[in-house]
C-alpha cells in the first residue's frame, strides 16, 4: 500500500512539474491594463534573428516588466488549434520598450517571467551596443553578452552604498611635465570634454597621472572610465586613484575578483553609486552615468581586441561612446598607434605630449647592435648575447637588476637559415622547423618530420640558427654566463609584479615585465629582427610598442640606465626607439598606409573560412561603389580559420582555409558592415552553415 502511495505522489509531482511548464498563453489571461507589449531582445546571438520580438505582458508582471529588466520568453512558439502560442524553447531576453500595440498580426505569446526588476540595460547603454554590433557587422545579442554580466540574485538584493560628493580638483602634479597637461586638468574639472592622444612619459607616473585625470573628470560632476591592456595595469591604476581619492569613488571591473562581486560593483555603477570604472576590456560598456572622459591605455595592445564576435576593439568602441554620450577622450600610452596619428591629422584629437629636453632628460640611454657585435667574445656567445650587451650587463648588475625581453616564452627555438634568415620550413607540409634535442635533428612542429638533411632553398646554406629562443633557455644560457647572479623569469605561467633593486637578471616575454624598485639598471632587447621580420603591416609598430614598453622601466640616462636593442640599427623602429619618438615613427607609417590605401586611411574586413564558404560569401556580396577584394589566398597553416580565435585555425592542421579582405573609401565602413551582414544571412539561408568569419578591421592583415 505504501508503495502506491508513493506511486501517486510521483504521478501528482510530475504532473505539476507539466502543467507549470506549459506556456503562460492559458484561457482567461489578464494582460497589462496599459501597455500590454513589451518588445524583447531574445538572447539569441542568431545572425538571421538580430531583430526584437513582441511579446504579450501579463497583468501580473506589470509593475516589475518594465524597460532594461531581464525577462524569460517562449521562443519558436507556434499558433495551436486553440489560437494561442504554444511550446517553444525558454529563453533569456531584455525587455527594450513597453508598447500599446503590436505590429505583428497573430496572437502574441505572453512573457515567461520577469528574472529580476533591476534594469540593467539602459538606453545608453542599448544605443552604444547597437552601434557596436552595426559597426562590426555582428549580432546585438552577441554584443549584450559582453556588454551586461551574469546575473547573481545576491548581489541585486543587496542595496548599493550612497553616492559620495564630488571631490575637488587636484593638483596638476606629474601633469607639470607636459605644456599642454594643467590645461587638460582644468577642462575636464570645468565639465568639458577634451579629446587627447596622450604620448607618456617614461617612468613610473602614468598611472597617477590617470588618477589626476579621473579625479579632475569627478570634479566636473562627471563619470569617468578607463579601460586597460591587463589586470596588473589595472592594479596600479586602482592603486593611485585609492592614494588619491581614497576609498569609495571608483569601482574596478577585474576578473580577478569573481562573478557575483564584479556585478555587486556592476550594479553599483549602475546605480549611480560610483562615478569612476577602472577595468580590462570588458569595462568600456560600463554602465558610468554622464561619462565625461574615456581613458584608453596602450591601445596598441592586443589585449584590447576581443577574440569573441563581433571582435571589437576598445579604441573603437571609446571613440564610439564619446561621439554618442559627449565625452572627452584620453588615448594614451609610450608609444603611439597608427590609428591615434590618424585621430590627430585629422583635428579629431590634440597632442598631449612633453617637450624633447623632457624626454631626453627621463629616458634612458639607447644602444643597438647588429649581427657584426656578436660573437666578439668567448663569454658573449655562450649566451647568444653581443659583446656590447654582454658588457652592458655585467656592468649594470653591479647597479642593479637587468631586464631581458624575449620574443617568446617556453624552451624549443624556431629555426632559419643562418645566412640569410629565411624561415626553415619542412619541405613535406611547410610547417615551420624546431630544435627537439641536442643529439637530434630538427623536426616539423606541425607533422613531426625530421629534416637531418635541410638546407636553405632561397641561398643554399646549409647552417640553422634560432629564430627566437624562449625565456626559459635563455634563462639557462644567462645563468651560466652569470654564474653568481640570480635568474628570474616572468611570462605567461608565472607572472612576477615587481623585483627587489638587488642585482639580479630578469628574463621576461612582452607584457610580463615586472617592475623594479628603482627602476632597472639595464635592459637588453633580443631578437629585435624576430618581430621586425613578421609578415605583417603591425610588425614595426608592435615591435616598437614591446620596446618602449621595457625601456620605459629603466632609469634615466642622468642615473646610469641603459638600454641594448639586438636589431638592425637602421631600421625604422630602431631608430625611433633611439630618438624616443613614437609619435613621429606612427606619422610615417601613417603616410605609407596612405600611400597604399591600407587602414586606418581606409576600412577593411577580412572574410576568412573553407575555400567554397568563402566563394559563396563573396558571391551574395554587394559590395559599395569602388570598394576592393584582395584575394581570396591561402592562410598558411589554417591559421585565423572560421570560428576560430585570434591567430588559431579554422580547424586541425592541414584543413585548407583562404582569407580574402575587403577594402572600402572612408565613410564606406557602415556600407561594408551592412553588405556583409546580409551577405552572411542569405548563404547561411540558402547554402547552410558551414562557418565563415568575418572581421572589420582586423588587426593582422598580413
Amino acid at each position: 500500500m505504501g508503495s502506491a502511495e508513493g506511486a501517486g505522489e510521483q504521478l501528482a509531482f510530475i504532473r505539476e512539474t507539466v502543467r507549470r511548464s506549459r506556456p503562460k498563453a492559458a484561457r482567461g489571461l489578464e494582460l497589462a491594463g496599459q501597455l500590454p507589449v513589451a518588445r524583447v531582445l531574445v538572447d539569441k546571438g542568431v545572425l538571421s534573428l538580430d531583430q526584437y520580438f513582441d511579446y504579450a505582458v501579463p497583468a501580473a508582471m506589470d509593475a516589475d516588466a518594465q524597460p532594461g529588466v531581464r525577462v524569460r520568453v517562449r521562443f519558436g512558439a507556434r499558433v495551436g488549434a486553440s489560437g494561442r502560442r504554444e511550446g517553444g524553447q525558454l529563453h533569456d531576453g531584455f525587455v527594450v520598450e513597453r508598447l500599446a500595440a503590436s505590429d505583428y498580426a497573430g496572437p502574441l505569446a505572453p512573457l515567461s517571467r520577469v528574472l529580476s526588476p533591476e534594469r540593467v540595460l539602459t538606453p545608453e547603454l542599448l544605443r552604444l551596443c547597437r552601434a557596436v554590433a552595426d559597426r562590426y557587422a555582428g549580432t546585438l545579442a552577441d554584443v549584450l553578452q559582453l556588454a551586461v554580466p551574469p546575473r547573481h540574485a545576491g548581489a541585486e538584493a543587496e542595496p548599493s552604498p550612497l553616492p559620495l560628493p564630488p571631490p575637488p580638483a587636484p593638483e596638476p602634479g606629474s601633469w607639470a611635465r607636459y605644456p599642454q597637461g594643467p590645461a587638460f586638468l582644468g577642462s575636464l574639472a570645468a565639465g568639458h570634454a577634451p579629446r587627447a592622444v596622450w604620448t607618456a612619459l617614461p617612468g613610473p607616473s602614468w598611472p597617477q597621472e590617470i588618477a589626476r585625470a579621473v579625479a579632475a573628470t569627478l570634479a566636473g560632476g562627471r563619470g569617468a572610465l578607463v579601460v586597460l591592456p591587463d589586470g596588473r595595469a589595472a592594479g596600479r591604476v586602482d592603486a593611485a586613484l585609492t592614494a588619491l581619492l581614497g576609498p569609495g569613488r571608483h569601482a574596478a571591473l577585474a576578473a580577478d575578483a569573481g562573478p557575483q562581486e564584479r556585478y555587486r560593483r556592476w550594479l553599483a555603477v549602475r546605480r549611480g553609486s560610483v562615478r569612476a570604472v577602472i577595468g580590462t576590456r570588458a569595462a568600456m560598456f560600463a554602465p558610468v552615468r554622464d561619462l565625461g572622459l574615456v581613458v584608453v591605455w596602450s591601445d596598441g595592445d592586443s589585449s584590447h581586441s576581443d577574440p569573441h564576435a563581433p571582435y571589437a576593439h576598445v579604441r573603437e568602441v571609446a571613440l564610439l561612446r564619446a561621439t554618442e554620450e559627449g565625452a572627452g577622450v584620453l588615448l594614451g600610452g609610450l608609444s603611439t598607434t597608427v590609428e591615434a596619428a590618424q585621430l590627430l591629422r585629422t583635428g579629431w584629437a590634440r597632442p598631449l605630449a612633453a617637450d624633447r629636453e623632457t624626454v631626453r632628460a627621463l629616458a634612458p640611454r639607447i644602444r643597438t647592435v647588429t649581427d657584426l657585435d656578436e660573437a666578439r667574445d668567448e663569454a658573449a656567445r655562450a649566451a647568444r648575447l653581443p659583446s656590447v650587451a654582454w658588457t652592458a650587463a655585467r656592468e649594470a648588475l653591479e647597479r642593479g637588476p637587468v631586464l631581458i625581453q624575449v620574443p617568446r616564452r617556453g624552451y624549443q627555438p624556431r629555426l632559419s637559415c643562418g645566412r640569410c634568415r629565411e624561415p626553415a620550413r619542412c619541405r613535406p607540409c611547410g610547417g615551420p622547423l624546431e630544435t627537439v634535442g641536442a643529439d637530434l635533428p630538427p623536426q616539423c612542429s606541425w607533422c613531426g618530420t625530421p629534416e637531418p638533411d635541410w638546407h636553405c632553398p632561397e641561398c643554399g646554406s646549409f647552417r640553422l640558427r634560432a629564430n627566437v629562443v624562449g625565456a626559459r633557455r635563455t634563462a639557462e644560457e644567462l645563468g651560466k654566463a652569470f654564474p653568481r647572479v640570480p635568474v628570474r623569469t616572468s611570462g605567461r605561467d608565472a607572472v612576477l609584479t615587481t623585483v627587489p633593486a638587488a642585482p639580479a637578471l630578469v628574463i621576461a616575454t612582452p607584457g610580463a615585465e615586472p617592475l623594479a624598485e628603482d627602476g632597472y639598471a639595464a635592459a637588453l632587447l633580443l631578437d629585435g629582427w624576430a618581430l621586425l621580420n613578421r609578415p605583417d603591416l603591425r610588425a614595426g609598430e608592435e615591435a616598437l610598442r614591446r620596446w618602449l614598453t621595457a625601456a620605459a622601466l629603466v632609469r634615466p640616462a642622468s642615473a646610469g640606465g641603459t638600454v641594448v636593442v639586438v636589431a638592425e640599427a637602421t631600421a625604422r623602429p630602431v631608430q625611433a626607439l633611439v630618438r624616443w619618438d613614437p609619435a613621429g615613427h606612427a606619422a610615417l607609417e601613417l603616410e605609407e598606409r596612405a600611400a597604399l590605401r591600407f587602414p586606418p586611411v581606409s576600412r577593411m574586413a577580412s572574410v576568412t573560412g573553407a575555400p567554397q564558404a568563402v566563394a559563396d560569401l563573396l558571391g551574395l556580396l554587394r559590395l559599395p561603389d569602388g570598394a576592393d577584394v584582395l584575394g581570396p589566398v591561402p592562410v598558411v597553416g589554417g591559421a585565423g580559420g572560421a570560428g576560430s580565435g585570434s591567430g588559431s585555425g579554422g580547424g586541425g592542421r592541414g584543413e585548407e582555409v583562404e582569407r580574402a579582405l575587403l577594402r572600402v573609401e572612408p565613410g564606406q565602413g557602415a556600407a561594408l558592415a551592412a553588405a556583409l551582414k546580409a551577405a552572411q544571412i542569405a548563404r547561411l539561408a540558402l547554402r547552410g552553415s558551414e562557418p565563415v568569419r568575418i572581421r572589420i578591421d582586423p588587426p593582422d592583415i598580413g
